[in-house]
């Protein structure tokens, strides 16, 4: 089952979940460090949680199966990643007051009436706001990075999919 674009799909799923992993060990690495994230950042990390067992079983179709059935999860790839990218984006409107946020994690500041209602508020209320940027990097936000990241991942994938190179075997 010799194809000539079976080194080019495990090339794109190799560096999908190369890169996924990465973004997560990234990410945990600045967590680690005191970069707490907000609600919308821990859901974009769904698409690198979910793009790690799908790239790998691209990769193992790549080898053992007929060139559709790679394609198929790089396809599934290319829906994870745009999804991700809508989604990053959104956040980064929400960092940029563009548009409102979930009201969970952004908005204004309720001051408490009391100070023994202040206090209540430390002891349980650990919000991490979404419409503030915890770290900037080249000026951009994580979550602007993320968007850049999803689609550059996305991109990658969606090519390999959709190639319009004909496998030799299928002639």
């Amino acid at each position: 089952m010799a194809s000539r674009d079976r080194p080019k799909t495990l090339l794109a799923a190799s560096l999908i979940l190369v890169a996924a992993a990465l973004t997560l060990i990234a990410a945990w690495t600045l967590q680690s460090l005191g970069f707490q994230p907000c609600e919308l950042c821990l859901k974009e990390r769904y698409a690198f949680y979910a793009a790690l067992p799908v790239a790998a079983a691209a990769i193992f179709l790549a080898r053992n199966a007929p060139p559709a059935a790679a394609r198929t999860a790089l396809a599934l790839l290319a829906l994870i990643f745009a999804a991700n990218a809508a989604l990053a984006f959104y956040h980064a409107g929400v960092e940029w007051k563009l548009w409102a946020g979930p009201t969970d994690c952004t908005g204004d500041f309720v001051k408490p009436a009391t100070m023994e209602d202040f206090r209540r508020q430390l002891q349980t209320v650990k919000v991490v706001r979404c419409d503030e940027p915890a770290l900037k990097i080249l000026g951009l936000s994580l979550a602007f990075w993320n968007f850049l990241v999803s689609s550059a991942l996305g991109a990658v994938a969606a090519l390999r999919a959709f190639s319009s190179e004909v496998d030799a075997s299928s002639r």
